[in-house]
């Protein structure tokens, strides 16, 4: 049961932050504008999507991680550095990377069904989410019974997200009377912040994985 609380606690922020589903709710807005009435229906279905795409790099990624033969330390060294990379890049420039959003989203903006490309996939769970989420789950314990708890405290981390993206983008018109534009970067800062540290931390975990065994054998 720990474990799962530990796996919960360590998921949600971690994908919370890189997803920030409260900043993404503003241009989600500005996206579907054209049809209002249809936004409770495109944020019930977007917040569906992720939690698909988000699940299936939690359970799945670590065993493609081993078709290919790539370790957990590499993984852990090269998604630290582009997740911190990433923080850092929201971190001082938050209004450069919601212009990028908006160009991801616009071309497909006249499509019949905007839900899953571009809105849930590179909107909301791009490569970043998906990185996060697999390098969470390549961090699973080894004994069978701490698995079993390990992933079912990740999938309500991916759950609750989910609800959150789905509330988030649902109450779009009362988070922008709300917030407003300046508040919106406030939040957008915070959580890229706590973006960069987890990269970092996820980092060092890389690094230890790596020096450890030739620092015992010396």
């Amino acid at each position: 049961m720990n474990h799962a609380i530990n796996a919960l606690l360590l998921g949600f922020p971690a994908l919370f932050s890189i997803v920030n589903p409260i900043g993404g709710a503003f241009i989600f807005r500005e996206v579907t504008a054209y049809r209002a009435a249809d936004r409770s229906r495109l944020a019930r279905q977007v917040a569906l999507y992720s939690l698909v795409v988000m699940t299936a790099a939690l359970w799945a990624g670590s065993y493609v991680l081993a078709f290919f033969g790539i370790s957990l330390a590499a993984l852990r060294i090269g998604g630290g550095i582009v997740v911190a990379l990433s923080g850092w890049d929201l971190l001082n420039t938050p209004e450069r990377n919601e212009a990028r959003q908006q160009e991801h989203a616009t071309p497909a903006a006249g499509a019949d069904d905007i839900a899953l490309f571009p809105l849930t996939m590179p909107f909301t769970t791009g490569p970043g989410t998906i990185s996060v989420a697999v390098a969470l789950g390549s961090g699973h314990p080894k004994e069978t019974g701490a698995l079993l708890w390990f992933f079912l405290g990740m999938t309500a981390a991916t759950v609750a997200l989910a609800a959150v993206i789905w509330i988030a983008y649902g109450s779009t018109d009362q988070i922008v009377r709300l917030m407003g534009p300046r508040g919106s970067r406030m939040v957008s800062r915070l959580f890229a912040f706590l973006l960069l540290c987890i990269g970092v931390q996820i980092l060092i975990f890389g690094v230890d994985d790596v020096l450890h065994p030739l620092l015992a054998a010396h």
